[in-house]
């Protein structure tokens, strides 16, 4: 695990690195160690910003952005942000895993019915043949449940790398914003978690 530091109007105090290393104990536990981080801490005026990117191979990088009254804060509400994001990611590529295996039982005997031979006794000679059924990794859910949200729009004019910032912040998956001229625009997470960017007419 490689973490980079960048201070901003802020030292980088032996309480904070504890703090992201600390963070970064837990994301280690769902990623693996195999990322690279790099920790942007920041002061303006009296908000103390905490801005950390995870870069993990051949995935889009996971952003937790978060500010506070102190440092500490704001750090643990940026590794709250990244942990949320990691768990996504770590279901997303099992998921894939899975249904990949999947595919590739189908793809071998046209069935998703597994022969197999079960020695009983330790012996061979009195093997039984079992039949092993495969079920679906994910339950698809019928039933739409529709929620109202007003975290997922923003209200103010914003650029594009300001509304992908607030994306990531607010950690959404869909996020509608007005650019300078007036606009309207969606940005959505993909399952690959890379961002898309749709303008309305």
């Amino acid at each position: 695990m490689n973490v980079e530091y960048t201070g901003r109007q802020f030292e980088i105090t032996p309480i904070a690195r504890k703090h992201v290393e600390d963070g970064l104990t837990k994301i280690q536990k769902i990623l693996g160690s195999n990322f690279e981080t790099h920790v942007i801490l920041s002061t303006e005026k009296r908000r103390h910003i905490a801005e950390i990117t995870i870069t993990v191979r051949n995935h889009a990088p996971i952003v937790g952005l978060s500010e506070a009254p102190e440092m500490t804060a704001a750090i643990n509400g940026a590794m709250d942000r990244i942990e949320r994001q990691a768990v996504k990611y770590k279901t997303r590529t099992i998921s894939k895993k899975r249904q990949a295996r999947k595919k590739l039982a189908q793809a071998g005997d046209g069935n998703s019915e597994v022969s197999l031979a079960v020695a009983v006794g330790g012996d061979l000679t009195t093997a039984v043949p079992v039949k092993v059924h495969s079920f679906p990794s994910v339950v698809k859910i019928t039933e739409t449940h529709i929620v109202q949200s007003s975290d997922s729009v923003s209200y103010k004019p914003l650029t594009l790398e300001e509304a992908v910032k607030e994306a990531e912040f607010r950690d959404r998956e869909v996020f509608v914003f007005r650019d300078l001229q007036g606009r309207v625009k969606v940005l959505h997470r993909k399952k690959d978690g890379k961002m898309e960017l749709i303008e309305a007419p």
